[in-house]
């Protein structure tokens, strides 16, 4: 009977929900103001600055790409 009902209008569930975040992560986007910018090699830490993502600055210690923390 639901058949019936909803057969060549296009509606139904899917099996692939497209809600993943992809590999790894990455950086959260979106992850606000707030935080702080960290060396994976040395560890030295950052103050975040709005508008500056982590991966584009440089740790001033040993010049590795900085992450989020």
């Amino acid at each position: 009977m639901l058949n019936r009902l909803f057969r060549g209008r296009g509606i139904g569930g899917g099996r692939a929900g497209g809600q993943g975040r992809g590999a790894g992560g990455g950086n959260k986007p979106g992850a606000g103001p707030s935080g702080s910018c960290v060396c994976p090699k040395c560890g030295y830490k950052l103050t975040h600055q709005v508008a500056k993502r982590c991966m584009d600055q440089t740790c001033p210690k040993c010049g590795t790409q900085m992450v989020r923390e």
